[in-house]
């Protein structure tokens, strides 16, 4: 393929740097599209953002020093080159000290995590989905050998420089594999975004669908590097893929279980459907009661208003009125009787 996307005099720009730094810039604007619709304030998304990809870039790039210290220090000028190395180690330390910088940014400044959580989920899944065209062209995450009608073949010695990867043997293109797998996550996640029934929930399909597309994909790519469990039954990737799975059912199951106790399901205004029962675990239904049919105001208390009289008199009286004559006034009548037949005439 083409790890080099051209040449500025001596300075190589690589086509994995720029078609990421490409998906970044437009899961960038796509968040501050889908921020209102989340619920979410669009200027403190984008702050976000930032902050947690300058933390993921900084935090990789510092394990790739710390690991390759001792060849470092003998050789200085290698740190110019760290931008165009890539390992999945790497990657899973970036998105690991990016998370945990967005946790702390979206406490500090007290957003609403599942809201937060459902803006980012589209993006997130678009960027990676660039992120992978990019490694195709630099043949990173190669894949395994097939013989297959659309095998790629790389050639270009920089990417056995970079990546590893073989050159002169049809591959697996698994990187396209996995882009269009993200890019259709992330669609069905844009389309969602508004019809969910509560917050959390686009979250917990973005990490059920990102586990999904991890774990298939895995089995075309090359496990060089990957690392292998039982047997070389299962690499790293797909064992963090299992855990994303896991992770996306426990928040589906949670908000879920929160809904059915906070609310009624199935219901017009139940948590997250509408801005009187949004993140609050309570429903609300208009005109309706529990069952939810209509009702009026006096029937909520309890009993129905008393004809040609207010409803805040009849809350206040047992029984209804004699023959016009207010309820109480024969309790007066008769203690007046009792009174002049006690008292002795004169």
């Amino acid at each position: 393929m083409h790890p080099v996307l051209f040449h500025i005099g001596a300075v190589i720009i690589p086509a994995y740097g720029a078609v990421a730094a490409l998906g970044v810039l437009l899961s960038l604007f796509l968040a501050q599209k889908l921020a209102k619709s989340a619920g979410v304030n669009p200027n403190q998304l984008w702050n976000l953002c930032v902050v947690a990809l300058f933390a993921a870039l900084l935090g990789s790039r510092l394990l790739l020093i710390v690991i390759n210290w001792s060849a470092l220090s003998l050789h200085p000028r290698w740190l110019l080159g760290l931008a165009m190395i890539h390992h999945p180690l790497l990657a899973a330390a970036g998105a690991l000290v990016g998370a945990a910088t967005a946790v702390l940014y979206i406490r500090q400044q007290h957003m609403p995590a599942f809201a937060t959580a459902d803006a980012l989920a589209a993006p997130l899944a678009f960027g990676l989905a660039f992120e992978q065209l990019g490694a195709l062209l630099a043949g990173s995450g190669y894949g395994t050998e097939t013989t297959v009608p659309w095998a790629i073949t790389l050639s270009h010695p920089l990417a056995a420089r970079w990546s590893g990867a073989p050159l002169g043997v049809p591959i697996h293109p698994v990187q396209a594999y996995a882009a269009l797998a993200f890019l259709v996550l992330s669609g069905f996640l844009c389309y969602w975004l508004p019809r969910r029934r509560q917050q959390g929930d686009v979250a917990g399909l973005a990490l059920l669908g990102s586990g999904v597309a991890v774990y298939v994909t895995e089995f075309w790519r090359d496990p060089e590097g990957r690392g292998t469990l039982l047997g070389r039954a299962i690499d790293g990737p797909q064992l963090t893929a299992v855990v994303l799975v896991l992770l996306g059912a426990l928040v589906l199951l949670e908000r879920n279980r929160q809904v059915g106790v906070g609310g009624i399901p199935g219901l017009k205004g139940e948590t997250g459907g509408t801005p009187d029962g949004a993140g609050t675990g309570m429903g609300h239904v208009e005109g309706g009661g529990f069952p939810p049919f209509p009702q009026k105001d006096a029937e909520r208390m309890g009993h129905p208003s008393i004809a040609g009289l207010p409803h805040k008199h009849a809350e206040t009286m047992a029984h209804p009125s004699i023959e016009g004559r207010p309820a109480v006034e024969p309790l007066a009548t008769n203690e007046a009787a009792d009174a002049s037949q006690e008292s002795p005439h004169v």
